[in-house]
């Protein structure tokens, strides 16, 4: 027996790069330095496969889409977002929504977040009130924010 409501953790790390894109939840984002990764490294959306592979136990985004396979190489986070979801609905749940952070000191997220909501939004199938996304900074005390971003998830899964 299926329980009506499953509730999943994702958390995504990516070091700074030159001459890589910055994309977080589908969006492009200007900067200097990208994030390196097998696919475009889109940490946000990385956090959030991983929370809602976790809601149902199916294990986390290196399982399905494994930074060994060629075929990921380069690839759209947001495909394999749309791979995720079609694996949740054909256990028969839906998205009730996401909460993510994002921690940088660097850029400013706050003007994208609108764009990423409404994208991610859509591909999930919610409307854009079910999707949350706030930017903090380390204020220089968890990690040397010069190395690296990371973002974190938190999804939950319901089913009729």
């Amino acid at each position: 027996m299926s329980v009506p409501f499953r509730i999943g953790y994702g958390f995504d790390l990516h070091q700074w790069a030159e001459g890589r894109r910055l994309v977080l939840g589908g969006v492009e984002i200007p900067h200097e330095q990208g994030l390196l990764g097998h696919s475009d490294a889109d940490a946000l959306t990385h956090a959030i496969i991983d929370a809602l592979l976790g809601a149902l136990a199916l294990g986390d985004i290196g399982k399905h889409f494994p930074d060994t396979d060629p075929q990921y190489k380069g690839c759209d986070s947001l495909d394999l977002l749309r791979s995720t979801m079609k694996m949740i609905s054909a256990r028969g749940y839906q998205v009730g929504n996401i909460d993510c952070t994002i921690v940088a000191e660097r850029p400013k997220m706050a003007p994208h977040i609108p764009l990423m909501r409404e994208k991610l939004a859509a591909l999930l199938n919610v409307t854009i009130d079910e999707i949350s996304i706030k930017a903090t900074r380390t204020e220089h005390v968890l990690f040397e924010p010069e190395k690296g971003l990371l973002a974190m998830a938190t999804a939950l899964l319901y089913t009729n």
